[in-house]
């Protein structure tokens, strides 16, 4: 039967692949090829040719360690993966990494490995596709109509964010998602038994799910009647798999040592006996399962060419309608907020990054978000939006409930969908919570914008365990992911601008407390660095400031000015500044000038900037007080300020 031998070349071919590189984790592949090949043959519509089809199912890995899986059915159904690239898995520069990369492998809608992560951004995709269906659905057709599958094993199911994803996708009835569960019982330790006894359907059942399953994972009738049952439901749905991890691998079979290890040649031996494989050669992908494969891509190219004409039909009949989808496609939307600057004299700049939201939602139609349950202290809901519900998926507010890592992993699942440009907001401390999945949202290149408010001690009477000290340095140290912590109402503003126009992720960095707006040139926040206050006689010191310290540290330099020679830097944005020229950043921070940083948080990295000068910050925990006592307490006054550099200078003449 073709289809068996295609199960079986595909299993071959991740053994032989991971064997070649002596690196991988073949059990995965082995067991659950039967459970893809049966989803990519007569349910995942794709095109090769056209791989970014905006309105094709997608698929998520979540289980990532199974990689070689995933190249093998790309290379099959025609996608570029080519038979040297499967060769040179895990190798340097290839196509074929140990874990998906988005962006990075063509066909791969999602970078997974760090689990639960990828079931997570399957719900995110799920709700992305709800929200632009019901947005651009015109009688009986909508532009965007689709499903998003995932596969998942039991370490997905054990991390607590598939928990958060799952009854978030349960609440809002998400049913064009459904998630094969690869349950072979086996993790690296060993037995799942030892950590993980869950009746997992019935807790997705609790969570309002539709539950299913397969007794056989070789069983593809079986496999495929119950995807065809989820399709039917209104709901979510997962269908457990029973699968053996390592099928046919000898020895390994069935057991914790086919995990994360290559089979080895004697099992490999012995697996060609069990699949009946009279392939010596490795990397053989016979003519009639290359024949089936591309007769199969054939229809799926016949279900894109219907979707063309079915498009041209509602251009033809709804062309409003069909010019607005092809804005949230290709992020048409410009908007300029220049217009908001100089509009406030003191605001906290939470409720600054509140009112820049209202004016962007009025041109970027695109825009969607919501906050971990803190919408109204974060400032985050678009007015007159009303929120997404199962009843209503067209608003653009989410309620994502206290689930900060599902939300940001979620907001990356939107992003990932395409069509519209995701933010989420929580408390800055929860930032904690949300850092695995910003790293991703870096790693993907998404343009993710997080909105972080009551940045320092000045929460007050909350006390440390929700006053930041250490996450700033934590965000500051992701590459490729954008920290602006602005320091009044104009560069909040800017900040805004810079977020919603920029390629890359954006953590948006907030006060809780009112400040003053400053009198400097906050348009220059563009460049990550900027002069606040120039210095009225020889250049002595440069303080540098971010956020609520910017406006201290200017009323110090008031004070010190009658002895020294003080500039003021406004950095909101280390990573914006050290992207600018050499000569830009000598300008503003002259060479062999003493360097004060002066920050209501960790010191902790400072030392780039000052070189080991003065850094005047907090490294211990928060207290519980008013703000303005602990800033006081804290020494963020611009007395304590002046007078802690003024000491600092005459030791250091």
């Amino acid at each position: 039967m073709i289809d068996n031998k295609s199960i079986n070349s595909l299993r071959m071919l991740s053994v032989d692949m991971i064997e070649k590189a002596n690196s991988g984790h073949p059990g995965l592949p082995l067991g659950a090829a039967p459970a893809l090949y049966t989803l990519y043959k007569d349910f995942l519509n794709f095109n090769p040719n056209h791989p970014k089809w905006m309105n094709r199912d997608r698929f998520v890995l979540s289980a990532g360690h199974g990689s070689a899986i995933l190249y093998s059915l790309l290379n099959l159904f025609g996608f570029d993966i080519t038979m040297d690239d499967i060769k040179k898995f895990r190798q340097l520069d290839s196509k074929t990494p140990g874990h998906p990369e988005y962006g990075h492998t063509v066909g791969v809608d999602a970078t997974t490995g760090p689990l639960g992560q990828g079931i997570t951004m399957a719900v995110g995709i799920a709700l992305a596709e709800a929200h632009l269906r019901e947005t651009f659905k015109m009688d009986d057709f909508s532009p965007i109509d689709h499903y998003t599958y995932a596969l998942v094993g039991d370490g997905c199911l054990m991390e607590g964010i598939s928990h958060e994803a799952a009854s978030f996708a349960g609440n809002l009835k998400l049913g064009r998602l459904i998630v094969l569960y690869d349950s072979n019982n086996i993790s690296i330790e060993g037995s799942t038994d030892i950590t993980f006894r869950d009746d997992t359907l019935k807790r997705f059942e609790a969570y309002g799910w539709q539950t299913l399953r397969v007794e056989d994972g070789n069983d593809t009738e079986a496999i495929k009647k119950s995807i065809e049952e989820a399709k039917k439901d209104d709901r979510p749905s997962i269908i457990e798999i029973k699968s053996v991890i390592g099928y046919g691998a000898g020895s390994v079979e069935g057991s914790a040592k086919s995990h994360g290890a290559p089979i080895g040649e004697e099992n490999i031996k012995i697996l060609k006996e069990r699949l009946g494989w009279e392939y010596d050669e490795p990397f053989t992908v016979p003519d009639d399962v290359r024949l089936n494969a591309k007769k199969i891509v054939e229809e799926k190219i016949k279900v894109y060419d219907k979707y063309r004409e079915d498009l041209a039909k509602y251009k033809e009949n709804y062309p409003d309608k069909y010019y607005e989808y092809m804005d949230y496609v290709h992020n048409n939307f410009k908007v300029d907020l220049s217009d908001m600057i100089d509009k406030k004299e003191k605001d906290a700049t939470r409720s600054s990054s509140g009112a820049a939201i209202q004016e962007l939602a009025k041109s970027i139609k695109n825009i969607i978000g919501g906050s971990a349950d803190l919408g109204p202290s974060n400032k985050s809901e678009i007015k007159g939006e009303g929120f997404i519900s199962a009843d209503n998926y067209a608003p653009r507010n989410i309620h994502f409930g206290i689930r900060e890592f599902a939300m940001a992993a979620i907001s990356n699942g939107i992003a990932l969908h395409g069509g519209l440009k995701p933010y989420n907001a929580t408390f800055f401390v929860f930032s904690d919570y949300m850092k695995p999945a910003m790293r991703l949202s870096a790693l993907m290149k998404l343009p993710v914008v997080y909105v972080l408010t009551h940045d320092s001690i000045g929460v007050g009477e909350d006390g440390p365990t929700h006053e930041p000290i250490e996450q700033l340095a934590m965000l500051r140290s992701i590459p490729g992911f954008s920290v602006i912590r602005p320091a009044d109402y104009n560069e909040t503003i800017y900040a805004w601008q810079i977020a919603i126009e920029s390629e890359k992720p954006t953590a948006l960095v907030l006060s809780r407390q009112g400040l003053e707006t400053l009198k400097i040139n906050s348009k220059n926040l563009s460049k990550g660095a900027y002069i606040a206050k120039k210095e009225e006689k020889d250049l002595d010191v440069v303080i540098i400031s971010t956020g609520s310290e910017v406006g201290l540290s200017m009323k110090a330099a008031e004070i010190l000015c009658k002895k020294y020679g003080v500039r003021v830097v406004s950095m909101p944005s280390w990573d914006i500044f050290e992207a600018q020229s050499e000569e830009y950043k000598k300008e503003i921070l002259p060479c062999g000038v003493k360097t004060v940083s002066v920050e209501a948080l960790s010191t902790f990295g400072w030392d780039r900037y000052t070189k080991g000068g003065l850094k005047i910050g907090i490294d211990t925990f928060g207290a519980s007080a008013p703000g303005n006592q602990l800033f006081d307490h804290f020494g963020f006054t611009p007395e304590k300020i002046a007078e802690r550099i003024d000491k600092y200078l005459t030791e250091n003449r």
